[in-house]
Order: C-alpha cells, then structure tokens, then sequence
C-alpha cells in the first residue's frame, strides 16, 4: 500500500482547510440570498406562486429588516 513519504506542512493544511472553508460559505451565502429574492418575491429562477406573500410557510416578517435577510454574512 503506498505511504506518503513526507508528512504536510502545517500551512499547507491551512490553505487546504480555508478552501473548505470558503466553499461552504460561498454555498450558504447563496443559500441565503435564494431565501431572500422567495421571500420578498424577486425571484426569477423559477416559478415562486404563494412564496412571495408574507404569510407562507416557514417565513414570518418578524426579526427581518425592510429589505429582509442580512446577505453580509449568516449572523
């Protein structure tokens, strides 16, 4: 079975694990922002009937600003 010969430098683990990092942030940043363009009724990737009304399932006006999610980060 082969073996590595020498072990991974430290900062190469780093930029390996940022770049993970970076991809699951990407992804639930545009996560968030398809929640944003359903719930406020902008979206024009599909067909969104009964998404854009304040009163559909799971998505309530409460806690939200007047222009929805906060798309600068997930907090």
């Amino acid at each position: 079975m082969p073996v590595p010969k020498k072990r991974t430098s430290i900062s190469k683990k780093k930029i390996r694990k940022n770049f993970w990092k970076k991809k699951g942030y990407t992804a639930g940043l545009k996560a968030f922002s398809l929640a944003e363009s359903i719930f406020t009724g902008n979206s024009k990737g599909f067909n969104s009937k009964g998404f854009g009304s304040g009163n559909s399932k799971g998505f309530n006006s409460k806690g939200f600003n007047s222009k929805g999610f906060n798309s600068k980060g997930f907090f």
